[in-house]
């Protein structure tokens, strides 16, 4: 928890936790305005976990959330309202503190002058000299000019990210890359799932942002807020511009909690879990270790999801240690999907089938889940099944494992570089944008037809960088990826279906079938995902050495 003070009226903050309101009551503040929107984050509380928190303290809450980079001038309004309204003095937060600074700057706009606004912002920690342009503009921001410039730039610090940076800064040693990212942390998310089946402690897969950014890399600690590909140009919070000779863009997903109603004001109590967010996949263990009886649903929303595998693993390791400890036969498991296969790619199906039957579990395709109530333990799925009049079906839990709807940022659905679904439209052989020719995209956020995986980003990395270093020399792009996509299907403790595949379900085994044979659950598998992927992870892919990732060439032309 950070206090930064812009006067007495006002403290912005980063990110708070729960546990950080009896601190903010005790320095003497009295009101508490949230300017983010929930499910921004895979570390961020709900803004109703932060609310009940304030309430106990004696704090009054307030939400006014406003997407990255998307403040407007009704936003300002309604912030110079609430702290009116609230009584002083007021404690503000977002993702990094700037949003709230953005909008009390913008609020007081008509009180102060720019010299104001500066030195009273800039004394809190935030140069707000892109708002003050803005505010002197009428409301614009010019971007014919940057506060910056780089060779390139790449927006996301996730896998994708720092793969991407460092395996282009080992090509090109002498290049201007500047990585733009919000975040304090970096997770190894792949590792959530061995968090919530209780293999792995949440605090392996987190490491601060700061250590990983490649050495000779610049971090912008910031969110983005606009595009303007046209003019090369990204409008970052606070209304300042950086300009970039070309652009690489791997924001991730976001997770769209607010999709399913009730769901969020009911996460992480009343048995509701998900391995998709830093701080329940260890309740998800907590639910598994402590259920002795019942039904535990597993829900899976419509595609495209990260790790679309990740649903059923909490679903395999939690029967597991139900079938080993003796509960399984008291427990009724239910597979909730809401599309109509297992897996999509048949060659892996079989060995599945094998887990379903051993843990009894009922699949239930085309169920979305759409609504949960906490207070009784029931979840509502909408049910389409083909040939058959849509049905909605309320299902009583004691335990549920939620995987969340998932879109594009909503700075990426806006922008110019998306297609009509919101994703970043690029070509699926060589990632480069279809119609920006300086831009490229790698990772969840972009539209090629493949596994959205940490795997798959370990691979497109190479890909893109050897195609970004050709074009800066004059040459065509000519590495060419296939679709590649790992997703290690925890089956049991100790055994792993590692499914490995490309574009059109095609099989892509990285090792011979006597050592790993993907299609059957092996021992071996399960030693790659648990002892050597991570620091396979830590190590070589986000430090640009590509261990199994050697970008293949077509042309050099």
């Amino acid at each position: 928890m950070e206090f930064r003070k812009i006067n007495d009226d006002i403290t912005v903050s980063p990110q708070i936790t729960a546990a950080d309101l009896p601190g903010i009551a005790a320095a003497g503040y009295r009101s508490i305005i949230c300017n983010r929107p929930d499910g921004e984050g895979a570390d961020q509380q709900t803004f109703d976990e932060i609310d009940a928190a304030a309430r106990e303290a004696g704090l009054v809450a307030r939400y006014l959330p406003v997407v990255s980079g998307k403040v407007q001038d009704g936003d300002a309004e309604a912030f110079g309202t609430a702290m009116r309204e609230l009584p002083g003095p007021v404690f503000a937060y977002c993702r990094t503190g700037t949003r709230s600074a953005t909008l009390w700057s913008l609020s007081q706009s008509k009180a102060l002058t720019p010299p104001q606004i500066l030195a009273a912002t800039k004394a809190a920690g935030y140069d707000m000299a892109g708002v003050v342009r803005r505010i002197v503009n009428g409301g614009k921001t010019p971007t014919d000019s940057g506060d910056a410039g780089f060779d390139v730039v790449v927006v996301g610090g996730g896998a994708a990210g720092i793969a991407v940076s460092a395996s282009l800064k080992a090509r090109k040693p002498d290049l201007e890359i500047a990585v733009l990212d919000p975040a304090d942390i970096h997770y190894y998310q792949p590792g959530w799932t061995m968090v919530g089946g209780g293999i792995f402690e949440a605090s392996t897969t987190a490491r601060t942002m700061g250590s990983l950014i490649p050495k000779g890399v610049h971090w912008i600690k910031a969110a983005v807020a606009a595009f303007e590909p046209e003019k090369n140009a990204v409008i970052l919070d606070g209304c300042r511009v950086v300009k970039y000779d070309r652009l690489i863009v791997c924001p991730g997903l976001k997770l769209d909690w607010g999709k399913v109603e009730g769901l969020v004001e009911t996460l992480g109590k009343n048995g509701v879990t998900s391995n998709y967010r830093y701080d329940l996949a260890p309740y998800t263990w907590e639910l598994v270790k402590g259920l002795r009886g019942g039904r535990a649903l597993f829900t899976q929303p419509p595609m495209p999801i990260k790790c679309a595998g990740a649903p059923q693993k909490a679903m395999y390791l939690s029967g597991d240690h139900w079938f080993r400890t003796g509960i399984l036969p008291r427990i009724d498991i239910q597979f909730m999907n809401a599309g109509g296969v297992l897996f999509g790619v048949k060659d892996y199906v079989p060995a599945l089938m094998n887990y379903v039957s051993r843990y009894d579990a009922t699949l239930n395709f085309f169920h979305n889940l759409i609504a949960v109530d906490g207070a009784t333990k029931t979840a509502t799925f909408a049910v389409n099944k083909p040939d058959t009049e849509p049905a909605t079906v309320e299902v009583e839990f004691d335990m549920m494992h939620v995987c969340p709807p998932q879109t594009a940022p909503d700075f990426i659905q806006v922008s110019p570089l998306a297609d009509a679904a919101g994703w970043v439209d690029v070509d699926q052989s060589t990632l480069r944008h279809k119609t920006y020719d300086n831009v490229w995209s790698l990772g969840d956020v972009m539209n090629a037809p493949n596994a959205k995986t940490a795997a798959a980003a370990r691979m497109q990395a190479p890909i893109v960088a050897e195609n970004v270093a050709a074009d800066i020399d004059g040459l065509s792009p000519h590495a060419v990826y296939n679709g590649y996509g790992s997703c290690p299907l925890t089956v049991e403790r100790g055994k792993i279906v590692l499914a490995e595949f490309g574009y059109g379900g095609a099989l892509l085994p990285s090792f011979p079938k006597w050592l790993i044979d993907g299609t059957k659950p092996t021992r071996a598998a399960w030693l790659l995902k648990e002892q050597i992927l991570p620091p396979v992870y830590w190590k070589a892919m986000l430090r640009g050495k590509e261990w199994m990732a050697k970008p293949e060439k077509v042309s050099a032309s």
